[in-house]
């Protein structure tokens, strides 16, 4: 069986792949078709929390997988209810409604806020702050929701109800809010797919501080930045922010589609029955191997993910060919000087897998990555971005 002619031909074409035929993989090591090894600073974009195969993870989804596979959300299920018991506890927050993925979990935060400020304000308070360069899915709402003019191209008309501030530009949200009857503001506190930017400290107090005063619900968008790739469990603890809605994905689930939308105080009974569902959501076997992601994720992983951050930001920010690193914990971005796309490619073809955020390189390596494999994968990257175009 040809695996790139037969994707070609039987997958709709939606994704440029790189030239790589994953075949299995154990740790942060992964195999080809012809058993040629690479090492992995791609994570599956942030899922794969513990890197591949990882045998407490497999453990616990089996044992779960022996018990209940899936069960309808009419019923109540042991391990979702545990899982969000976990996800409450670990943020302080109330309550949790279970998706599918990022993109779902998004969409829940965003008719909670609909609804929330329906009920306190009146039906024309819909309109949600979001900012230029995020990106939120690929829902036709939560593509109305992303700030990048590129994905919205080919899709429209889409979900009315979103307007755009400059990231770190408050001026901006004020005016915005002056100028809509606005429910909410959502963003992300490092803007992934926009180039592995974080919004400034200041900037988000200044947003935070204006949620409180003018009653617009804080939403943040974790899909990426959660579960200990920044090196706080959520992204937004960096930052000392206090959300009303906290969505999440990836890296939950450790490698099986799960997302969450974590419900403050303000919002916590906002949803009531029949208002949403998902078929899948809460799924036990997803849940299953996300608590034992989860319980894992404490404060010696943490410590760990930021002192192997210092390394990756030390080693490379001064390095030939490379102009910035940006970002925090694991979820980093290089900014090179040459076309981030050969650099991307060359590493491939050495051993390293790394993909992009805009121009830059981004690593999104497991969390537990070794350090012997992580000084061999970053010495790769340095060499490779010290070539010259033209020897």
């Amino acid at each position: 069986m040809n695996i790139k002619q037969n994707d070609q031909k039987f997958i709709a074409n939606t994704y440029n792949r790189f030239p790589v035929v994953i075949k299995y993989g154990k740790g942060s090591l992964v195999y080809d078709e012809n058993d040629q090894e690479y090492i992995d600073l791609s994570g599956g974009i942030a899922v794969n929390t513990f890197g591949f195969a990882d045998q407490a993870w497999i453990d616990a989804i089996t044992d779960q997988l022996q018990q209940v596979q899936h069960t309808s959300n009419l019923y109540y299920t042991e391990p979702a209810v545990k899982l969000a018991e976990l996800l409450c506890n670990k943020t302080g927050m109330k309550k949790v409604f279970f998706s599918n993925s990022g993109g779902e979990a998004n969409e829940c935060a965003i008719k909670v806020a609909r609804k929330y400020a329906a009920d306190l304000k009146g039906k024309d308070y819909y309109t949600i702050i979001t900012l230029e360069n995020s990106f939120h899915g690929r829902t036709i709402t939560t593509l109305a929701a992303t700030g990048q003019a590129y994905f919205h191209q080919d899709f429209t008309p889409l979900t009315p109800g979103f307007v755009y501030a400059r990231a770190n530009v408050f001026s901006d949200i004020e005016q915005l809010a002056e100028q809509n009857k606005c429910a909410a503001i959502m963003l992300e506190v490092i803007q992934g797919e926009g180039g592995v930017n974080p919004l400034n400290q200041e900037y988000l107090d200044q947003v935070a501080e204006f949620c409180v005063k003018n009653d617009l619900l804080l939403i943040v968008d974790e899909v990426q930045t959660g579960n200990g790739r920044t090196g706080e469990l959520f992204g937004y603890m960096n930052f000392d922010l206090r959300p009303d809605i906290v969505t999440t994905a990836k890296g939950l689930g450790g490698g099986l589609p799960l997302g969450a939308t974590i419900l403050g105080d303000k919002v916590q009974n906002t949803l009531t029955p029949g208002t949403h569902g998902s078929t899948f959501g809460g799924n036990p076997v997803c849940c299953a191997g996300a608590i034992n992601i989860l319980q894992r994720i404490d404060d010696d992983l943490l410590a760990e993910v930021k002192q192997k951050s210092d390394y990756i930001i030390n080693t490379l920010k001064n390095s030939k060919g490379i102009k910035n690193v940006t970002g925090l914990g694991l979820m980093l971005g290089i900014e090179v000087e040459r076309n981030n796309q050969d650099i991307i490619r060359e590493c491939i073809e050495q051993g390293v897998l790394v993909i992009s955020a805009k121009d830059k390189v981004r690593l999104l390596p497991a969390l537990n990555i070794p350090q012997d494999i992580l000084e061999q994968a970053i010495n790769v990257i340095k060499r490779v971005c010290a070539k010259t175009e033209h020897p």
